[in-house]
């Protein structure tokens, strides 16, 4: 069975699912700017099963597109093992001005 990346888009937030990698990320990357219309204000990408080098780098070069924006750009739903792989890369002070924040569980 073949890996697959799907992304819906729904109340300015487009959600990526299934696996980010090498082989899955090239329909998205092709079709990036009529998915990402100027209404996508976030990317969920909590439902990602799989992030490789090559999804990462999809990732920030996107982050770096809409970076031109007007309006604030986030990044929703990073995982721990995304957040480890962008810790090894060291990528975090690109990542964080775009991450949503948690509020503290008390």
């Amino acid at each position: 069975m073949q890996n697959t990346l799907n992304w819906q888009a729904e109340n300015g937030e487009l959600t990526l699912s299934g696996d980010l990698d090498r082989e899955t990320l090239l329909p998205f990357w092709n079709a990036r700017q009529q998915i990402l219309t100027s209404d996508i204000h976030t990317i969920n990408v909590a439902q990602l099963v799989r992030v490789d080098s090559a999804g990462l780098a999809m990732l920030v070069h996107i982050l770096d597109e809409v970076s031109q924006r007007p309006q604030q750009f986030k990044l929703a739903g990073v995982t721990e093992k995304l957040q480890t792989l962008t810790a090894l890369y060291n990528l975090q002070q690109i990542i964080q001005p775009y991450l949503v924040s948690t509020p503290d569980v008390v």
